[in-house]
């Protein structure tokens, strides 16, 4: 247990409960790691100003978590700077606070002062909720936890972001102009869903291949085979897909000075020779192709992104996404629509994923596979052309298991592993409540990024194609793992926290839940909140300024940061050409 002392009490001390992380986490992912990067890894500091009180009201030590995770992929990605170039970096460091909110990044992130949950800021977005799931709050509530016929037993629904199929599955109308209320929404599902049993609507979901799931207790998750299943799996798997391929050896790459312009036979970046960037970045020269929405996946390439990576995301016109999601997510890409069942469209890809050294599949299992660009075939790709290629994969229950083809999000995994139930009695209530904030989403992000760097680093030493597989399910395994805060902690957290938080109810929906945590948190802790760990620039896709959180990770003799602002889906042409790096954004 995490203790210091202070005025002869005991203290709880975020900073070595994130040291006990680390080294918990070394344990369970080593056969994934490439022996070399344990020294690294293990070498990397923990900053933090204020370490003494957990910022979330929440009994996950979800700080600790994702702060140990980011001293993995900031060791990793140490690792390629000291193979690209035959230097160790001198420093890594990871912020506790800059950690903390990343796990809540797009609640944070500004467009012209507006945040996420303004109505103002609609106006500035671009409408990718092609079938209003997310904008009419009673479709909204198409995916929203509910009590079943049995008392005590709980069913979280989710339409995804249709929301028509799951309403009309209980035998509602997908859409119903005369119910705008709060609780009226709520109760008008629910009693519906009080209909049934969570046996029966698991039948009638898998029938409608829905993302819903019941409401699991964490003793009842391990239970499942399922969760037996994926309890003795690493926190996040690599697999060989094929070993023809030589190693791909990073280019050599020499590190400017941060304070001085780049030497003349050094390009500041392979797209804009003529400005330099304010250090060298480990990842120059890494071509990714993303086909991923929402939060999880985006985040695998916004993190990429941050060391130096050209990542394309790739997204369908007639496919929906939260459109408020893009502006944290699409931080440092470009963004362009192709629809991969149209021929023309697919030689545009096809082209593309020939140059390409990472691919982050982000949609349902099997789905990019149906579409032809599955890991297998994929890897014939890189076969041919004689490069090996990564690819990560994103999902809700995981690569193993009955449950590994099921759809699903973070709701989806916080019910289906405990983490819900385990929040809800944190609460004093006996039903679960969904944590705050999608904190399972950039979790899961983060091993993504750590799936990708131990790909290209093992392609460029070993060779070959390399598989990357993380999901939700893993990331909450992996939380609790690292058990709850102790008792007189947790009521340390309740007692500072708003009472209004913990009025909340099994039923209300995530935004709310989020809206209060928010709330609370400005109050608590305000430090999160200072500017100083964000940064703000003009946006020319979007047309305003966007302010976001700093990198997480620090690593000296190189620089963490994106080289261009966010935009919308579909802003780019879907090419490797000329991109701009934008001035503004490399200004601190």
């Amino acid at each position: 247990m995490a203790r210091s002392v202070e005025n002869g009490f005991e203290m709880y001390s975020m900073l070595t409960e994130t040291k006990n992380s680390l080294s918990h986490l070394i344990h369970l992912s080593a056969s994934q790691l490439p022996p070399e990067s344990h020294v690294l890894i293990r070498s990397v500091s923990f900053t933090s100003k204020s370490a003494s009180t957990p910022y979330f009201p929440c009994p996950l030590k979800e700080t600790e978590a994702v702060s140990a995770l980011k001293a993995v992929e900031g060791g990793l990605a140490a690792s390629i700077w000291q193979l690209r170039t035959g230097q160790t970096p001198s420093k890594i460091t990871v912020n506790l606070e800059k950690a903390t909110c990343f796990l809540f990044s797009a609640y944070i992130a500004t467009i012209d002062g507006l945040h996420k949950g303004d109505p103002a800021v609609r106006a500035k977005l671009k409408d990718t909720d092609l079938l209003q799931a997310q904008s009419i709050l009673y479709r909204r509530f198409a995916a929203n936890l509910y009590e079943t016929r049995n008392p005590g037993e709980y069913f979280h629904i989710h339409g995804s972001l249709e929301a028509s199929t799951t309403l009309k599955m209980l035998g509602l109308d997908g859409h119903r102009p005369d119910v705008t209320e709060y609780h009226d929404c709520i109760n008008t599902i629910e009693s519906k869903v009080k209909q049934f049993s969570a046996e029966q609507l698991e039948e009638m979901n898998a029938a409608r291949r829905q993302a819903g799931v019941t409401c699991y207790k964490p003793e009842e998750f391990r239970a499942t085979e399922h969760g037996q299943v994926l309890s003795k799996e690493p926190p996040w798997t690599i697999q060989n897909l094929e070993s023809s391929t030589p190693p791909s050896p990073f280019p050599p790459l020499s590190s400017p000075s941060p304070q001085a312009p780049a030497p003349s036979n050094i390009p500041a970046h392979p797209s804009s020779p003529t400005l330099p960037l304010p250090g060298p970045q480990i990842l120059t020269g890494i071509k990714v192709l993303e086909l991923c929405r929402i939060i999880a996946g985006p985040s695998i390439g916004r993190t990429l992104a941050e060391y130096g990576a050209t990542v394309l995301k790739i997204t369908s016109p007639h496919l929906s996404d939260v459109p408020f999601f893009q502006v944290d997510g699409n931080l440092g890409k470009h963004a362009a629509d192709l629809d991969l069942r149209d021929a023309a469209h697919r030689a545009q890809f096809d082209a593309l994923l020939e140059e390409a050294d990472v691919l982050l599949d982000g949609y349902r299992p099997g789905s990019l596979a149906r579409l032809g660009y599955g890991p297998e075939q994929v890897a014939e790709v890189a076969r041919r052309r004689g490069r090996g290629i990564v690819y990560v994969a994103e999902d809700c229950f995981g690569h193993v298991g009955p449950w590994r083809e099921r759809p699903g999000w973070q709701q989806i995994a916080d019910c289906a592993t405990g983490v819900a139930w385990v929040q809800g009695r944190f609460m004093g209530l006996d039903e679960p409540v969904i944590p705050p904030f999608p904190q399972s989403d950039y979790g899961t992000g983060c091993m993504g990024a750590i799936a990708a760097l131990t790909g290209l680093y093992r392609r460029a030493k070993e060779g070959g194609s390399w598989w990357g597989g993380v999901s939700l399910c893993q990331y909450d395994i992996f939380l609790q793992s690292l058990g709850l805060y102790p008792a007189e902690v947790q009521q340390e957290i309740k007692s500072r926290h708003d009472k209004e938080f913990f009025e909340l109810k099994h039923a209300d929906s995530v935004d709310e839940v989020g809206k209060r945590a928010l709330q609370s948190m400005k109050k608590v802790h305000p430090e999160l909140f200072d500017t100083k760990y964000c940064h703000e620039s003009w946006s020319k896709g979007y047309q305003a300024n966007i302010r976001f959180i700093k990198p997480v990770v620090a690593i000296e003799e190189t620089w963490q940061g994106f080289v261009r602002q966010s935009r919308p889906n579909g802003t780019d042409e879907a090419t490797w050409g000329e991109w701009e790096i934008e001035k503004d954004i490399l200004t601190n």
